[in-house]
């Protein structure tokens, strides 16, 4: 069989960076924004103040700024780097968390204790042995919370990118399948024709629009749909052939052998609609004029399609896309339960498609409509 070509836009959440500068930038950026930078500012501002008001050494404040400065510089760029949301926490966890912690500690007790030590400074209100471990409390606790925030503000971002580009997608597809189902050149004819009729026959030409917007509008149901009952087919079958005949009467005849009542069977929306167009493209409107044969048969574990029209089968066409795409919706639809072919009978062509009855297929017909 062949498989009909399918174009997809690509879409989806880029990796994260691997690198220590990739995560360090984004974090930096994402802690500059208002709703972050105005929090951390009122946490900031008071602890200096209080720095300052509670140490008599000279670099009290710029000590305090230093130790802040690298909490929000290290802490959540650090839980970002070793718990990643797309990273199982269990793959690893207890090394990582040795590592945060001991970073942590490190980066408290070397700013705080170290780098004023080295610069000859004296205790402050924030460098006492209480104060660095309830600073370094506070680099964990605060590490991970913006990390976490940041973290789920971007992957809320993606899928809301994901969800736009799913909707997109969506109105591709819908256009997609209305344009594989119902060949474009024969709805601008009709449309034309219309036209025509209007100025030498209003009623014929009111018939036609009728017709028409009644058959685009249960195809627009059914592109939204999964299944829908072989009676609706049939009747968006018989519209089709309906519509050919309101152009030109006397190009062919329908020979319509569909049981009554017709099989209570759920089938993929508009599966015969491509055959109908392919029967009439290749047959009756290639000047082939004749008789159009449409029937069905049943038994107990199968629906048979037959449409026969005037014309000998050439082959499959080069670029032709719509029996391609009846092919690939069966396959989607029914696996390999289901049965198509197109082979030449004597100066005719002869379309065969068999459908499984059974139920358990239903929910997988509407995969073919994306």
């Amino acid at each position: 069989m062949s498989a009909a070509a399918n174009n997809r836009s690509s879409w989806g959440p880029k990796a994260p960076s691997s690198t220590r500068e990739g995560v360090v930038r984004s974090t930096v950026r994402a802690l500059l924004v208002p709703r972050r930078a105005i929090p951390i500012a009122l946490v900031v501002v008071p602890l200096t103040i209080i720095q300052d008001a509670y140490s008599r050494e000279a670099l009290a404040v710029p000590i305090a700024l230093l130790m802040c400065g690298s909490f929000l510089l290290v802490g959540p760029s650090l839980w970002r780097a070793l718990f990643p949301l797309d990273r199982p926490i269990a793959a690893g966890a207890l090394s990582r968390v040795i590592v945060y912690a001991g970073v942590g500690a490190a980066v408290v007790f070397g700013v705080g204790r170290g780098l004023p030590g080295l610069a000859g400074a004296g205790p402050t209100f924030m460098t006492t042995g209480p104060s660095l471990v309830v600073c370094m409390a506070l680099f964990w606790v605060g590490g991970w919370g913006l990390a976490r925030d940041i973290d789920l503000e971007l992957h809320l971002r993606r899928a809301r990118a994901r969800a736009e580009a799913l909707a997109r997608e969506a109105d591709h597809a819908q256009l997609f399948a209305l344009k594989s189902h119902l060949d474009p050149h024969f709805l601008f004819n009709t449309l034309n024709a219309i036209a025509e009729w209007c100025r030498a026959d209003g009623a014929v030409a009111e018939r036609a629009i009728l017709q028409l917007s009644s058959m685009l509008r249960t195809m627009m149901t059914g592109i939204s749909t999964t299944t829908w009952p072989l009676e609706r087919e049939i009747e968006l079958v018989d519209a089709l052939f309906a519509l050919h005949a309101i152009r030109d009467p006397s190009l062919f005849t329908v020979d319509r052998r569909v049981p009554e009542p017709v099989p209570d069977v759920e089938v993929p929306p508009m599966v015969l609609l491509p055959l109908v167009e392919n029967a009439m493209k290749h047959g009756p409107l290639a000047r082939n004029k004749g008789v159009v044969v449409f029937a069905i048969t049943t038994s107990d574990d199968a629906v048979f399609v037959e449409l026969s029209n005037p014309g000998a089968y050439s082959g499959p066409r080069e670029g032709g896309s719509g029996l391609p795409i009846v092919e690939k919706r069966l396959a989607l639809a029914y696996g390999r339960s289901a049965r198509f072919s197109i082979e030449r009978d004597g100066d005719r062509t002869r379309a065969s498609m068999t459908l499984p009855r059974a139920a358990g297929y239903a929910y997988r017909a509407g995969a073919s409509l994306g």
